[in-house]
C-alpha cells in the first residue's frame, strides 16, 4: 500500500485547510484510514480515524468539533477538513492505513510521507 498525503500549507489562525491522502491499492476499501500529526520536538499523535465503510469515526479531543475526516472509496482517497485552525495545530500531518480501527500510532501498517501544516497567529 502506498499513500501520498497533500494539501498542507501556511494558513492564518482561524482559517481552514483540507488535506487529502491518495492510496494506491486495489483493496483500499478494506482499510481503516487514520490521520496523525507530529509537531517539532514532539511525538507523533493521533488526530482522527475512519472505518473502511466510513460509518465510524473517532477524533482526538484537541480537534473534535473542528476537524472532519471523510473518505471516497471510489477515488481511494481520505480527507481531513480542518477548520478554525490554531497555531498549536502546526505539524507534519500523516495519513496511515490499517485493517484494525485504532488510535495507536504503532498499530498502523502503512504510512504516507507527510504534509506540513503551518498555522500563523
Amino acid at each position: 500500500v502506498q499513500l501520498q498525503a497533500f494539501g498542507g500549507g501556511l494558513v492564518q489562525a482561524g482559517g481552514s485547510l483540507r488535506l487529502s491522502c491518495a492510496a494506491s491499492v486495489r483493496t483500499y476499501g478494506l482499510y481503516n484510514m487514520g490521520w496523525f500529526r507530529q509537531a517539532p520536538g514532539k511525538e507523533r499523535e493521533f488526530v482522527a480515524v475512519i472505518s473502511w465503510s466510513g460509518g465510524v469515526t473517532y477524533y482526538a479531543d484537541s480537534v473534535k468539533g473542528r476537524f472532519t475526516i471523510s473518505r471516497d472509496n471510489a477515488k481511494n482517497t481520505v480527507y481531513l477538513q480542518m477548520n478554525s485552525l490554531k497555531p498549536e495545530d502546526t505539524a507534519v500531518y500523516y495519513c496511515a492505513a490499517n485493517k484494525r480501527i485504532t488510535r495507536e500510532v504503532g498499530a498502523y501498517d502503512y504510512w504516507g510521507q507527510g504534509t506540513l501544516v503551518t498555522v500563523s497567529s
